[in-house]
């Protein structure tokens, strides 16, 4: 547990999301400030700071509002000022944004923690108090990292997944235990995590978007896999069947990946199971792949396999064809904020 360092205070950021929502005559829409949303609790002011950084349904948060995100967070972390930060955000892209900014903010010297809510948190049955009120005792208590806390439970923001639409405990721990659980006001540890990468945030690298998810099913056209490049796509992640099969017969995704790869696009693969890992070499089927460079997510959710290719490309940029997908290979092969299983 983090000494936490009383003449420091912490600091919450707002994006938007259900937890600020309020009626309007379109439906619900992020409305409520920081402020606010600190009011609901009763929390005291005076210890926490709050920047309103946009009003956004996290449906619309993509690569640059990430970019947004991760530099206000590095002022904060830059300013020597705060013990923690809370950055309250819609569920639906939370993880996304959770493993991006694992990635970008892996040098962390303090907590960050993303939270929302199921239900406004101006609602008499919200989960987004609840929320709130936890996210506050963890980003005081955690050690240097980036974190979900939701539904009373800790997740490493890249291993957290959202696999309820409804429910209050909407996230997930994949592959990895959970860091911690909040009851009745207290945290109880239940694993370790300590930072991986060690150094200084001076300057956060650049993300490559132009990423593409393709799920494989029964019967997919291989000409679609390849229709990719009409689209600029430089990285694409496959779900595969099991431990990461692909038809090899009639049609033919082997020869479509294949094709992608010589057009210098870089292939990761992963499995369509949420739990345990994928392994290109095991079965016939997409051993090919692997010979051919395609590389192995492992055990990492799809939204971490997602947001460190396009890490990942945003750091191999300027490279050459086979130079780019040589270091996005490196980087694959690394584990940098927890989000892998070497």
């Amino acid at each position: 547990m983090r000494s936490y360092a009383k003449d420091k205070r912490l600091m919450l950021i707002s994006t938007g999301g259900t937890i600020a929502c309020v009626p309007t005559e379109q439906g619900l829409a992020p409305g409520l400030s920081a402020k606010e949303m600190l009011k609901t609790i009763n929390a005291d002011l005076s210890e926490i700071d709050c920047i309103d950084l946009f009003s956004m349904d996290s449906s619309n948060i993509q690569p640059e509002e990430w970019q947004i995100i991760a530099n206000e967070i590095l002022k904060c972390i830059n300013s020597n000022s705060y013990a923690g930060i809370v950055v309250t955000h819609g569920t639906d892209t939370m993880a996304y944004t959770a493993s991006m900014l694992s990635f970008l903010l892996r040098c962390t010297n303090i907590p960050i923690v993303l939270t929302g809510a199921q239900l406004p948190i101006i609602n008499e049955d919200s989960d987004g108090r609840v929320n709130l009120r936890d996210s506050i005792i963890a980003a005081k208590a955690l050690t240097p990292g980036v974190y979900i806390c939701f539904g009373s439970d800790v997740i490493l923001g890249c291993r957290a997944v959202k696999t309820r639409t409804v429910s209050y405990n909407a996230f997930e721990s994949i592959n990895y235990p959970k860091i911690a659980e909040i009851k009745h006001g207290e945290i109880e540890y239940i694993s370790e995590y300590s930072i991986n990468s060690k150094g200084e945030i001076s300057a956060l690298s650049a993300i490559n978007p132009n990423v593409a998810l393709i799920k494989l099913i029964p019967g997919l056209s291989a000409d679609f896999i390849k229709g990719v490049l009409s689209a600029n796509i430089e990285g694409i992640v496959v779900e595969g069947f099991g431990l990461g099969g692909v038809h090899n017969i009639r049609r033919d995704h082997n020869e479509a990946l294949e094709y992608l790869m010589k057009n210098g696009v870089c292939v990761v693969l992963t499995s369509q199971c949420l739990y345990e890992t994928s392994a290109l070499d095991v079965y016939a089927v997409s051993r090919r792949l692997l010979n051919a460079g395609a590389i192995s997510a492992h055990d990492m959710t799809t939204e971490a396999a997602v947001t460190k290719l396009m890490w990942a490309l945003g750091a191999a940029e300027g490279l050459q064809k086979y130079d780019k997908i040589k270091r996005v290979e490196e980087i694959f092969a690394s584990n940098y904020c927890g989000e892998i299983t070497l």
